[in-house]
């Protein structure tokens, strides 16, 4: 079964307290590469996320964007640390009077600024758990492959589009192959016969050339490991549960050193527009393999 790597999936949910929002997007890579986008608050469950991305949708470069707001606070998202603020304006405001300088609202705004004078609560995860977050996550997840599953429905349909038109162009070397061999002995033993009163000939050893020649020019094995290999191809596809694309990768090489085999021992025309014909359709399987799950 074919699977795409392009996807999109996102998921929302909405309480009376916070509105959550996932959205994934995939493209194709060799590899699982994934990049987030993440409320400062979640990073803390980024291994989780990741582990969770990546038995969901296996290989693909994943981009993951969460957006999270709290609608209502129980307590201000903000904490004055007001004896540590005390402690610099005091200070502060000493130095300011042992060099003569007047600022007070200056020296406020210093004071304040300080570090850790001002404390950021981790508001966000005291209103939803992992677990909430996790449902959405799958649900983005399960949206997303089901787009992947679609795109992969609609790449199966040309990869078999091309794959017939190569099994179309092997019937028609085997259509042109068949009396290839036997035309070219003629031409040989026409051309023999023409130089025979002219030419001393050792039967035996033009016997033994040849057979060797025309062993060189066969392409019977060729043929049936290319049927072969189209074969497998069916198979690797109609697969309901192996992911597919690296296979599929690695039987396109082995089809196309069968077809440039056949181009290059075929010395016939008709053969050679029919390994072109197969190049090009190859070329295409190629292409869409590299999106392949």
């Amino acid at each position: 079964m074919i699977t795409s790597m392009t996807g999109f999936g996102s998921a929302e949910k909405i309480s009376d307290k916070y509105s959550l929002k996932v959205e994934i997007k995939t493209l194709n890579s060799k590899f699982f590469d994934a990049s987030f986008r993440l409320p400062r608050e979640f990073v803390k469950w980024e291994i989780e996320i990741k582990n969770l991305l990546e038995n969901g949708l296996g290989r693909g470069k994943i981009n993951l964007g969460i957006d999270f707001n709290i609608k209502h606070f129980d307590q201000p998202p903000i904490q004055i640390n007001q004896n540590l603020f005390d402690a610099y304006y005091q200070k502060l405001v000493e130095v300011s009077n042992s060099l003569g300088v007047n600022g007070s609202i200056e020296l406020f705004k210093m004071a304040f600024n300080m570090p850790n004078v001002v404390q950021h609560q981790d508001e966000a995860t005291n209103y939803i758990t992992y677990e909430e977050l996790k449902s959405v996550l799958e649900m983005a997840l399960s949206n997303c492959n089901e787009f992947r599953a679609n795109e992969g429905a609609r790449l199966e349909a040309a990869l078999l589009e091309s794959r017939l038109n190569i099994e179309l162009g092997l019937e028609e070397v085997k259509k042109l192959d068949s009396g290839r061999i036997q035309n070219l002995k003629t031409r040989i033993h026409t051309a023999l016969k023409e130089i025979k009163d002219k030419v001393k000939v050792d039967e035996n050893r033009f016997e033994q050339e040849l057979i060797y020649y025309i062993e060189k020019l066969d392409l019977t094995e060729e043929k049936i490991r290319l049927a072969s290999h189209l074969t497998y191809f069916d198979e690797v596809i109609a697969d309901p549960l192996a992911p597919s694309g690296k296979k599929l990768g690695f039987l396109a090489q082995e089809l196309g050193r069968e077809i440039n085999t056949i181009g290059s021992k075929a010395n016939d025309a008709g053969i050679q527009r029919a390994v072109i014909g197969m190049k090009e359709e190859l070329e295409k399987i190629k292409e869409q393999i590299l999106n392949i799950l």
